[in-house]
């Protein structure tokens, strides 16, 4: 009777134990490693307790330096059972899903203690985000509605979700917003959220399962890369690689292309009249086919940049970030009506006026901020002492140097680095109090 019950016990083991072993056989297929099957796990010194995510995870790289696996784990962040072997049991309880940063539970998950409520206020990105354009999408809700006589005026009522602030800093700043009316009675508030607010583009909505949309929500909807196909491409065997849907892989970063801020702000236009997101023409589905060969460059003009715009040489050749800064972004803490609030970075910011060379500044020990966010690049590295610039608003961009006096950006994505010229000693015609970036475009736009 022992030897029967004994033989039961391993049976269940082994089944059990079959997921896994399976998994640990597929990476080490894959990566060509001498095969090493056996149950792994960490004791993270935040928890002290075990976890065994890795024995199926195995090849999903560390999430980012900031957040080092030996420190924090797998739990801490995606809840569920870390010692649990079986996938069902492992995952009951993970948050978010997949992301543990989507907006409905970032600041109970992201925030408390790490990304929120900190006396540095730089240092509360899940508030901002939350306070922010791209999270409460009130400027785009607040003009449709108004447009077709939802609301009598253009002063903002409702965001994607209720959000408060009673401690605004900014002259446009305000102080409340309630959840988008989804109850509502009114047929343009109806047909607004079906064609808009769902699949839309805020950092709430779920992105369109078609290629070049894919992407995550919350943080990650800007820190973890999704190639244009959606396929992973890291080692993980729990992840497939020909299903789209999936980040390219499991990290974070700093180092923003532009096609992934292309997959919310390039693939076509919303039309008031229809009510409906509109496809760009010239791309597929829509338009042809884009042939594989085509070079990397060619392919970045062709598929990123609306035809009908006009855009200087540095527009054609950097990345989003190297402009926008993080504040812009992903906002400065305060709820702000609209982008024209939030968005001040200009051609003058880098280059300058005929009359007054760009804000430059000495970096000290006070720039912390600007001294964390080159921490966390791989790209540029930035001193105290170093000299760069500032914008109006006070924020350094800390990959723009004075080198030998002369200004030179290296890119946030690739490391490259650009000279950037003055306008200081030009023929520029340009009026210096009209500095907005249009009148640039007016005379350097690049013809592709």
């Amino acid at each position: 009777m022992v030897f029967v019950a004994g033989g039961f016990f391993v049976v269940i083991w082994q089944f059990q134990n079959r997921e896994w072993r399976g998994y640990q056989r597929l990476y080490f297929e894959r990566t060509g490693q001498p095969v090493d099957i056996r149950m792994r796990e960490v004791v993270p010194a935040m928890t002290g307790q075990p976890e065994r995510c890795v024995t199926c995870h195995m090849g999903l790289v560390e999430i980012s330096a900031a957040h080092p696996v030996e420190s924090f784990g797998c739990i801490s962040c995606h809840g569920g059972d870390g010692f649990a072997l079986q996938s069902e049991q492992a995952h009951q309880g993970l948050r978010g899903g997949k992301n543990p940063s989507v907006m409905l539970i970032v600041q109970a998950n992201c925030g408390r203690g790490c990304h929120s409520g900190l006396n540095d206020d730089d240092q509360n990105h899940v508030d901002r985000v939350l306070r922010g354009l791209q999270g409460t999408y009130t400027g785009g809700i607040t003009a449709v509605r108004f447009a077709f006589g939802a609301q009598p005026d253009e002063a903002p009522i409702y965001g994607v979700y209720e959000v408060t602030d009673e401690a605004s800093t900014s002259a446009t700043g305000i102080t409340r917003l309630d959840a988008f009316p989804h109850n509502s009675e009114h047929p343009i508030d109806q047909q607004f959220a079906q064609n808009c607010l769902e699949a839309g583009c805020h950092l709430s909505a779920e992105p369109r399962e078609a290629p070049y949309f894919y992407r995550s929500t919350g943080c990650a909807a800007c820190h973890v890369i999704y190639e244009n196909d959606g396929l992973y491409r890291g080692d993980d065997p729990t992840l497939p690689r020909d299903e789209p849907g999936h980040m390219a892989r499991h990290q974070f970063t700093t180092a923003i292309p532009f096609y992934q801020c292309n997959h919310c702000h390039n693939r076509g236009n919303y039309s008031l009249r229809q009510m409906d997101f509109l496809l760009r023409e010239d791309l597929p589905p829509v338009g042809p086919p884009i042939s594989d060969q085509m070079p990397s460059e060619g392919r970045r003009l062709v598929e990123y940049y609306q035809p009908v715009g006009l855009f200087t040489l540095c527009e054609w050749e950097l990345d989003c970030i190297e402009c926008h800064t993080a504040y812009e972004i992903m906002g400065d803490g305060d709820i702000h009506p609209r982008k024209a609030e939030v968005q001040y970075t200009r051609c003058k910011t880098c280059h300058g006026t005929i009359e007054k060379l760009p804000d430059v500044v000495t970096v000290t020990e006070v720039h912390q901020f600007a001294l964390r966010q080159a921490n966390l690049n791989p790209y540029y590295d930035l001193q105290i002492g170093d000299m760069v610039i500032e914008t109006e608003r006070g924020e350094l961009k800390g990959n723009i140097k004075l080198v030998e006096d002369k200004l030179v950006l290296t890119s946030q994505v690739d490391g490259k680095t650009y000279p950037v010229n003055p306008v200081v000693g030009t023929e520029c015609g340009q009026k210096v109090d009209e500095q907005e970036s249009r009148y640039c475009h007016e005379c350097h736009a690049y013809q592709r």
